[in-house]
């Protein structure tokens, strides 16, 4: 327990010396108590009102489905099922983020691998959000305040089980993503999958609750449905704790033990499993590093042999390492899966997304010089014109936009069956036209604003960091760039507005076609000479910045 009582001490002595040194780190924390009063204090009052309602029959006698003790378990359980993998889950988000606390940073120290565990794992358990968790599950315990001095007790028990199994899980998964995932590109996979599945868990509800399934479905079918759920996940570590004190408010003892029982098994698999990553990691860190070697040019074997083309080949290469810009090319896909899931079938309320995906696909370019980093200095020394800097990007994105959005079109076409319908196939050409067309104008202002608005990017081995400083351009400059592509379809705009307003847009619709094109070529054109020419005037300037910008990512 010495050893520990150390790691404790440790911990808060490390974050204490943060504080002294960094002045946004102190703001950071101070935001972070009153979050976390506010969260504790909203609890109990939230509590405090649901346990004024009468949870427990006049008789004294609780049957298992009397109604109010019913509703208030199925909630707590589930909710309380949902937080616990919500937040493991968004632990993934820190993984290789650098926490102070770090095993591998104690390698060098010789303790045991059991007492080392045990240290930070207690250590996590005293950190400002664990004792955030904890309290707030106290605080809870004012709904149960009318069923008895067993379920109380019970229930604030519980509140540091569930954290403590919190607590466990995200220890073992971190450990055995560090042991298992160690080169760049699995993490950058990883990060991907990360951010993916994260996307899809906040659209699940939305999804479901719309689904055709749930049409029909009356509400005490769902009412019936949410305490199925709830019984299951109360055998599960994620629910358990959470049915602890309804198991006391019925006396049922059996219940209680297995569910504790649940619970010391999950502890003890995290633990031992924490523990052989942490021995395992010991003796594979002496191991020889793999030799990595490369044959050919790569993707300068297939640019134009120019200035542009090295510009487009150096790009090309960028984006095949950098999760970050990987991510914001494949986010726009789940727009078009939510307009699929939620059209119900019309095919009309589908194509639309298309323009989406056009006006979210150079959003890494409105900030590309930025997410280049320090390796746009050597551009800088070697004097290449901020023009063919600029062709040379606007010849990726523009491919890249028109590869995907043609894909997409394809597809949509497919799964809707209206390349079967002259006019829908007429109706889908707009809207891929649309798509394209702001796709062209988002790239054509993406190399203005990333010339003149850059803001910090987080470090590319720490894709889910936020960098400190600038908040302020961080949070604002993205939506130039969101609102100034749809004000470079203005012209398109005003076409389309006098067609509705003539009356005459259901069979003259399709001028809106070629109108698109040229303008969406006419202003990626302007943006790519506008842009060039900010770029030499600039270029000094913008070096200083990207270094401003790295000392900010470490």
């Amino acid at each position: 327990m010495s050893t520990a009582a150390l790691f404790i001490r440790l911990r808060w002595a490390l974050t204490w010396s943060v504080l002294r040194k960094s002045a946004w780190q102190a703001v950071a924390f101070i935001l972070g108590v009153l979050t976390a009063i506010t969260v504790v204090l909203g609890t109990a009052l939230g509590a405090w009102f649901i346990g004024g309602l009468d949870h427990m029959p006049a008789s004294g006698v609780l049957p298992a489905d009397y109604g109010p003790f019913a509703f208030l378990r199925g909630f707590a359980v589930i909710v309380g099922t949902v937080a616990i993998i919500a937040t493991v889950f968004i632990q993934f988000m820190i993984f290789g983020d650098g926490s102070g606390m770090n095993p591998r940073k104690f390698a060098l120290y010789g303790i045991p691998d059991r007492q080392l565990h045990c240290g930070l794992l207690l250590s996590g358990m005293c950190g400002l959000p664990a004792i955030t968790g904890m309290l707030t599950l106290m605080a809870w315990t004012l709904a149960y305040r009318h069923m008895g001095a067993a379920v109380i007790i019970t229930s604030l028990i519980s509140a540091v089980f569930a954290v403590f199994t919190i607590v466990s899980l995200s220890k073992l998964l971190l450990s055995l993503l560090s042991t298992l995932i160690t080169s760049k590109r699995g993490k950058a996979m990883f990060y991907i999958v990360t951010v993916l599945g994260f996307v899809v868990l906040c659209q699940l509800p939305n999804i479901i609750v719309n689904s055709d399934a749930l049409r029909n479905v009356t509400a005490a079918q769902r009412g019936a449905g949410l305490l199925a759920v709830a019984n299951a996940a109360s055998w599960t570590p994620f629910g358990a704790a959470f049915q602890l004190p309804f198991d006391a408010a019925r006396a049922d003892l059996l219940a209680m033990v297995g569910r504790v029982a649940v619970l010391a098994l999950t502890w003890m698999v995290c633990f031992a499993g924490s523990t052989w990553c942490l021995r395992h990691e010991r003796k594979v860190a002496g191991a020889a590093s793999r030799t990595v070697t490369f044959a050919g040019l790569g993707a300068f074997r297939h640019m134009p042999d120019s200035i542009s083309g090295a510009v487009s080949a150096r790009l090309v290469t960028y984006l095949k390492r950098d999760p970050r810009q990987a991510l914001l090319f494949i986010m726009p896909l789940f727009f078009v899966v939510i307009f699929l899931v939620q059209a119900h079938g019309d095919s009309l309320a589908i194509w639309p997304s298309l323009i989406t995906v056009g006006w979210l696909l150079a959003i890494a370019e409105s900030n590309g010089i930025a997410y280049d980093g320090r390796g746009f200095t050597m551009q800088a020394i070697a004097a290449v014109p901020g023009v063919k800097d600029r062709i040379g990007r606007v010849r990726i994105y523009a491919s890249i936009a028109l590869i995907y959005l043609l894909v997409l079109g394809v597809m949509l076409l497919i799964i809707t069956g209206d390349w079967a319908h002259p006019m829908r196939r007429l109706f889908a050409l707009l809207f891929w036209t649309l798509g394209i067309a702001v796709a062209l104008c988002g790239i054509g202002l993406a190399e203005v604003t990333s010339t003149v608005f850059l803001y910090p990017v987080p470090a590319m081995d720490k894709p889910f960091s936020s960098p400190q400083g600038r908040a302020a351009a961080q949070g604002f400059f993205p939506f130039i760039y969101l609102i100034g592509t749809f004000a470079l379809m203005l012209p398109t705009g005003i076409v389309a507005l006098i067609l509705a307003i003539t009356g005459v847009i259901g069979t003259l619709f399709w001028v809106l076609i070629p109108l698109a094109l040229v303008n969406g070529a006419g202003m990626l054109a302007l943006g790519t000479w506008l842009g060039g020419k900010l770029m030499d005037a600039r270029m000094l300037s913008i070096v200083r910045t990207l270094d401003s910008f790295a000392s900010l990512q470490h």
